[in-house]
């Protein structure tokens, strides 16, 4: 099949540097990341040569303040940098919506002197990081997690397992939800924990079926030390900043999901176009040209969502709700329509010769991390409906 390079997407951005922005994105994307993206994941490699690049440029830093590194872009331009980077490979999209989760605790609630020390190499310096909030028994239910921090003179001792953590064994700091008190959310508080403390190891990365490039891993806290200047807010203030947080994160993932989604349409369109049946381009084939249509709306409708909860957040208005249809809608969508890239496809759908077998496999995640869409749908449904009762 001839090589067609897709059609950029047409973004309603807000300023001139944003489009330019946008415009570097693109250009590190087609170069660096894309031309590699298959041969590297399907060896399981992590790029953090890239990584250091998006450092470089200041794009691991956007929505945090210029003051310490960091690009000062609304959440707007920062999702769509995000989705660019997530169609041209996963992997480094859900890195980077990742880096910003972690740092979000430090830029958010650490206090001057903690943002001070540690956000200008978080943002600018080349380093990695990683969010560990669920264990092995507690997954959904986050707030039944078992890690420890028992107070030791003017520090903390660490101990316990965390468990599906992005960039596990690799990352430079990870931020870390301990117990401090008492069962339930107001019994957790947040410590920001460096990637090489003593006593912090990670196990094999999970073998997993999409996403190979990017490593899952347990992570093991046998009496890891840290002093109280990096404990993160308050004590037991550390599950509102863990769901605070994943507000944030999840319309990450959800503009990842619509790259991923947008990058198989591309591919579908241009098999489409070029394969010929019965003497005919299969596009022209009516069944085939409505599938297109009802991905297209599907990643349209999926950008809008994000986008609407985006523009709310960078309003400082309440976003959660929209934050949880966001994730929910846009990764089924993402898993919609690379399921149907893959029909598109017919049998080559279905090989490795294609990217769209690897869209679909990498699109299943996108509906689990960050919350499941059953827990985006019972956030939903709470903020519609009131709580539970019991």
């Amino acid at each position: 099949m001839p090589d067609r390079a897709p059609q950029p997407v047409d973004r309603q951005l807000p300023t001139d540097e944003a489009r330019e922005l946008i415009s570097l994105v693109r250009d590190i994307a087609q170069r660096e990341i894309a031309p590699k993206a298959a041969e590297e994941e399907d060896a399981g490699r992590f790029p953090r040569e890239v990584f250091a690049l998006l450092s470089r440029s200041g794009l691991l830093g956007l929505p945090y303040d210029a003051e310490h590194g960091g690009g000062e872009q609304p959440y707007e331009v920062y999702l769509q940098v995000l989705e660019e980077l997530a169609a041209a490979r996963l992997t480094v999209g859900l890195g980077l919506s990742v880096h910003t989760l972690a740092a979000y605790g430090l830029a958010t609630y650490g206090s001057k002197e903690q943002r001070a020390e540690h956000l200008p190499a978080m943002l600018g310096g080349g380093l990695l990081g990683a969010y560990a909030l669920s264990e092995p028994a507690a997954g959904s239910d986050a707030a039944s997690l078992s890690t420890k921090a028992v107070r030791d003179g003017d520090g903390w001792v660490l101990s316990g397992t965390k468990s599906w953590i992005t960039h596990g064994g690799i990352a430079d700091f990870y931020t870390v939800m301990a117990r401090t008190g008492g069962p339930g959310p107001r019994g957790i508080t947040a410590f920001l924990v460096p990637g090489d403390a003593e006593g912090l190891s990670a196990a094999a990365p999970e073998k997993k079926m999409g996403l190979k490039g990017s490593p899952t891993a347990q992570l093991h806290l046998d009496g890891v030390r840290v002093g109280d200047d990096r404990r993160l807010g308050e004590e037991g203030q550390g599950f509102a900043i863990a769901l605070a947080a994943l507000d944030s994160g999840r319309l990450g993932i959800a503009a990842c999901a619509i790259g991923v989604a947008q990058a198989a349409l591309d591919e579908a369109v241009g098999y489409a176009t070029d394969r010929h049946q019965f003497g005919r381009p299969i596009a022209d084939f009516q069944g085939l040209r409505f599938m297109l249509a009802d991905m297209a709306t599907q990643i349209e409708a999926g950008r809008s969502l994000y986008l609407a909860a985006a523009r709310l957040r960078d309003a400082g208005k309440p976003f959660s709700r929209q934050a949880a249809m966001a994730k929910l809608f846009c990764t089924d969508a993402a898993m919609k329509v690379t399921t149907d890239a893959v029909q598109v496809l017919g049998g080559y759908g279905y090989t490795a010769d294609f990217p769209v077998e690897r869209y679909l496999r990498e699109a299943k995640v996108l509906q689990i991390v960050e919350g499941t869409n059953q827990i985006q749908r019972m956030v939903v449904a709470r903020h519609i409906a009131g709580p539970e009762t019991r």
